[in-house]
């Protein structure tokens, strides 16, 4: 298998365009966020297809869920809180918190969905096998 299946491949193309954005803030803000930055240590064993890609993907998908998680709870103790206080503002526009839970929960889902599905293990040992054989 020498192409990345589609879903691995839209994977890639969404991790390109987080890793560029990542770096470009990191570049203009001079300010490291390793949550986002930690997205090119997979891509790049990704495209490689390395022996360790398949763990660090499944890690920093661990990484990315108790994070999610952790803001989850914290946005639901602040809700209790104070509900006209918990909102997100992006350029003056206000998103519902909804939204941002939906499409936050459906991203994370496809990803651990690409990390386990069986088409991602052959690709990853695709090359494995031809790297043998030489």
């Amino acid at each position: 298998m020498k192409k990345p299946p589609l879903a691995l491949s839209i994977l890639m193309f969404l991790y390109i365009i987080l890793a560029s954005v990542a770096l470009f803030r990191a570049i203009s803000i001079q300010s490291v966020d390793l949550f986002s930055l930690g997205v090119i240590p997979v891509l790049v064993g990704l495209i490689l297809r390395s022996r360790w890609a398949s763990i660090i993907f499944k890690v920093y998908l661990a990484i990315q869920t108790l994070g999610l998680s952790a803001l989850g709870g914290t946005a639901i103790i602040a809700y209790q809180i104070s509900p006209q206080d918990v909102k997100v503002v992006i350029d003056g526009h206000n998103i519902p918190v909804a939204a941002v839970a939906a499409i936050a929960i459906v991203l994370l889902a496809f990803q651990i969905y690409v990390a386990l599905a069986g088409s991602t293990k052959q690709y990853l040992q695709a090359e494995r096998v031809i790297n043998q054989d030489d």
